[in-house]
């Protein structure tokens, strides 16, 4: 079967743009049609500023998240990235192998140093290196394909460029990934500011409609929704950037279209408020399993260890290949296990 890696990382609540975007896919079709895992990288959340407390609260909320979205840990693996040693000890190999250009190049890390230089300030060496991490994490399991917005195709384009150049090198190792872009993926901007997506890094805001939201709660933030200019409801991505997110939200929550129901309605008023309701009812079952999994906390724990036992055994084998294809000496229990074989 074709391998599928996905992750999420623990920076802030998870919101209904990782749920439509993301998460409701890996349930209904990934984890049925692929040898799929998906992994909470808190790693990555340590390449900023954090409260420990915090990160570790935000990665057993994420586990249980996706648990109650309808991955099932029979079908999948469910896991998370500090579980299993193979990340961090193939990152430091492919620091090995990339560059400080490929580093410096990329978006996000110069958007944010960009933002902090302004301030005064300097980010973390792990901000410049975490895309080694993330190709790491990627290319550890042998994956086929990465299920991608277009804001992380960067990262998987560096995967592809470092597994290309490492099997050059030192021979054959990694299988070279591929991006894909589901096409029923919603892309869900903020509420308050259409122009930009639905990000759950962000402080808690009124344009940010997170999974756990109280029902009230999300009815207003949708209720609150900026519109644009003029009465008449028409679906113009360009033109009517905040009508448009309403619209694609209804659709994606009810299995319409876009433009069909823009001809539905004859006033923001009535829009908003068939879009709240749908938003309430698709997160009604997340938010009833989640608190079901929180009840039951022993479950949770379960599935992450043998998710790690899991990730782990599959991992080991390509990660020791590339140790010793780089030319580090095997460890002697490696050899002696080798000789007993």
């Amino acid at each position: 079967m074709t391998r599928v890696f996905s992750g999420v990382k623990p920076t802030g609540n998870l919101t209904l743009g990782n749920y439509l975007g993301a998460m409701r896919r890996w349930a209904a079709v990934d984890q049925h049609q692929a040898d799929a895992l998906f992994c909470v990288v808190d790693l990555h959340a340590l390449t900023v500023e954090h409260d420990p407390a915090r990160v570790r609260r935000l990665s057993r909320q994420a586990a249980s998240l996706l648990l109650a979205t309808g991955l099932d840990p029979e079908l999948c693996t469910v896991f998370v990235q500090s579980h299993v040693d193979e990340h961090a000890r193939l990152s430091y190999l492919l620091e090995c192998v990339a560059t400080d250009g490929e580093m410096r190049r990329m978006i996000q890390y110069r958007e944010k140093a960009a933002r902090e230089r302004e301030r005064g300030g300097s980010v973390r060496l792990s901000l410049l290196t975490y895309p080694v991490l993330m190709a790491a994490d990627i290319l550890a399991y042998g994956t086929d394909e990465v299920p991608v917005g277009d804001d992380q195709a960067q990262h998987v384009e560096l995967a592809r460029d470092l597994a290309v150049r490492f099997n050059r090198r030192y021979g054959y190792t990694f299988v070279v990934p591929r991006a894909t872009h589901p096409t029923v993926a919603t892309r869900v901007m903020n509420l308050q500011d259409p122009a930009s997506k639905m990000g759950k890094s962000e402080d808690v805001g009124p344009g940010i409609v997170y999974l756990l939201d109280e029902p009230d709660v999300v009815r207003k933030k949708v209720l609150r929704a900026v519109t644009d200019s003029g009465r008449e409801v028409v679906y113009d991505r360009k033109a009517r950037p905040g009508l448009a997110n309403l619209l694609e939200i209804l659709a994606a929550c009810t299995g319409g279209n876009p433009s069909e129901l823009s001809g539905v309605y004859e006033s923001y008023g009535a829009l908003k408020k068939d879009t709240a309701e749908a938003v309430v009812e698709v997160l009604r079952p997340v938010q009833e399993r989640h608190k079901a999994l929180c009840a039951d906390p022993g479950f949770v724990e379960e599935v992450l260890r043998d998710g790690a036992e899991r990730a782990r055994a599959m991992a080991r084998p390509t990660v020791d290949a590339a140790y010793r294809a780089i030319g580090l000496l095997p460890a002697a229990a490696d050899i002696e296990v080798t000789a007993q074989g």
